[in-house]
């Protein structure tokens, strides 16, 4: 893995051989995708050594400085660039050519370089799939939806389930305001499917006794952060998938296992979303298991 940080400044003046992938954001010192990027690279590289002189390395970009930076990585033939906080939305106004559920999310998490410019796709909601899949054997279709949160995470979330199918979908928050737009905005857009909110101190009788349960809000990343809900009013039929995965158990898998529901958090989801973001820039098959062991394995 590269552990250097580079800086718009460093784009300026680049001039090191090879093919480079990049991940963007502020701050960017933490980011674990050098390590599964570089590590799949590697076994790839054995049945093709093109793969070589790829290397995916990490810019500290201020959120001002992103057309910039973009103009330079394409400038300099950045094949891939993935993109996190605070970029994700900031994009949007970046980058004219993407698919169209990038719009419906409201967000761009990667970059695959064109001739003329960069062309954008979000991964999230792949991963996320994905993850659900692999560790609950559920479906996106299979069960009414309970999203808990209405910030990005959140809408990628509800985009998703609704692009697969999702005939039930709530959506839970804190604030009403948050709340109130994510639910008018994808109304319209899935006019077949019946989208409902509900605040976090009032919980409807309604709400699904056995649903999906996709936890989107920061709630577990630090000490002491409370509940977004309590998990009582669920049965064990209820499954639990926190996007959460540091720590890898959070107070939500917590509370969810001890009503006994099946819980998993959001490493896979990580894996997945990069895998299919280092598909889309390689055309190849990556090899997603050696990316989460090198996940699993990484020591900061």
């Amino acid at each position: 893995m590269t552990s250097e940080v580079y800086t718009i400044e460093d784009l300026k003046a680049w001039d090191r051989p090879g093919t480079w992938l990049a991940v963007l954001g502020k701050p960017i010192h933490h980011s674990l995708s050098p390590a599964m990027h570089q590590a799949a690279l590697r076994h790839m590289a054995q049945e093709h050594p093109e793969f070589n002189d790829w290397t995916y390395t990490r810019f500290e970009i201020a959120v001002e400085n992103l057309a910039e930076a973009l103009a330079l990585l394409h400038q300099h033939r950045f094949l891939g660039v993935n993109l996190t906080i605070p970029h994700k939305v900031e994009a949007l106004k970046a980058v004219t050519e993407r698919e169209e559920s990038v719009d419906h999310m409201g967000a761009i998490n990667t970059l695959s370089w064109q001739p003329n410019r960069y062309r954008g796709y979000n991964t999230d909601g792949f991963g996320m799939e994905r993850a659900i899949a692999l560790n609950l054997g559920v479906r996106l279709d299979e069960k009414p939806v309970i999203i808990l949160g209405a910030g990005g995470a959140a809408r990628a979330a509800a985009v998703q389930c609704l692009e697969r199918g999702c005939s039930e979908l709530w959506v839970g928050n804190r604030t009403q305001g948050r709340l109130e737009a994510l639910v008018d905005d994808m109304a319209p857009l899935y006019p077949n499917a019946e989208i409902r909110g509900f605040r976090f101190g009032f919980v409807p009788q309604s709400l699904p006794k056995g649903a999906l349960i996709i936890q989107a809000t920061a709630s577990g990343l630090k000490e002491g952060d409370e509940l977004p809900l309590s998990f009582e009013c669920f049965d064990e039929s209820a499954v639990l998938f926190d996007m959460i995965y540091n720590p890898s158990v959070t107070i939500s898998m917590q509370a969810a296992q001890a009503v006994g529901m099946r819980v998993a958090n959001g490493l896979d989801m990580l894996v997945y979303q990069g895998a299919r973001a280092l598909e889309i820039w390689t055309q190849f098959d990556v090899p997603a298991a050696v990316m989460r062991t090198a996940l699993l394995n990484y020591k900061v």
